[in-house]
């Protein structure tokens, strides 16, 4: 699965919802899911990350996307409701869904994480995929195969001194993945989650920024495992946690 390669429509006609599409590995997602057939939704707080997304696949005459800009630290159960009714409006069904969206805040020790940094990572990293997952999960049933995929962390498998929050929302992302994949075992949905690993992000920047980003892996260098879990090649792989490196 690390060197998979894909054929040039595996995603052809496939809805793919990337969220935090506008940087990093979810821009390069999005770009890589829709070189590869997809139309792909969009999801982001800052438009003009999402519209430069946008319009990359646009020059390059893949399908159209599509753009729903959303803060998910402010965003309620009502608007991802209404996302879905966007979705099925406008496609009837959603065939993949990747929860890239994560947020770092600070790293300190235990005892100095402030209440609202951990309540905005728990809300992020945590309580918006969960209620989106929710929200959506009735699109993912209406298609042949669908498939979720969560963003993990090595700080979700094993903790680290002053990750704290990060690490303990991470923790519960594998949790959460593992429950529903569970319970959509031998159905038409599938659900893993991708641990990325070194990336050169800006997140990874902002957490070790003395770090030389060249000797990292792009986000580039991680799209066959990611193209991989969006395409049927991968539709026995079910609760299956994942180190992309």
């Amino acid at each position: 699965m690390f060197d998979f390669t894909c054929h040039k429509n595996a995603l052809h006609e496939r809805i793919i919802l990337i969220t935090g599409a506008g940087d990093g590995i979810g821009r390069q997602a999005a770009l890589s899911y829709a070189e590869h057939g997809a139309t792909v939704i969009l999801l982001g707080k800052t438009v003009a990350k999402l519209e430069s997304t946008y319009d990359e696949i646009v020059a390059a005459g893949f399908p159209q996307p599509a753009i729903i800009p959303l803060d998910l630290k402010g965003a309620t159960s009502q608007h991802y409701q209404d996302m879905a009714d966007t979705i099925k409006q406008q496609f009837g069904r959603l065939d993949g869904l990747l929860h890239n969206a994560s947020i770092l805040t600070v790293l300190s020790p235990f005892n100095e994480v402030e209440e609202d940094s951990f309540d905005d990572i728990m809300q992020v990293n945590v309580k918006a995929p969960f209620i989106m997952t929710q929200a959506l999960l009735p699109l993912m049933r209406n298609t042949k195969n669908s498939s979720i995929v969560f963003t993990s962390s090595g700080v979700g498998r094993k903790g680290r001194a002053f990750w704290g929050g990060y690490a303990i929302s991470k923790f519960a992302t594998e949790g959460m993945m593992e429950t529903l994949a569970d319970e959509m075992g031998g159905t038409n949905v599938r659900v893993n989650s991708i641990n990325p690993g070194a990336t050169a992000t800006q997140m990874r920047a902002r957490a070790y920024p003395g770090e030389d980003a060249k000797t990292l892996k792009t986000p580039l260098d991680l799209m066959p495992l990611y193209l991989y879990l969006m395409a049927d090649d991968s539709v026995e792989i079910n609760g299956q946690s994942i180190n992309a490196q």
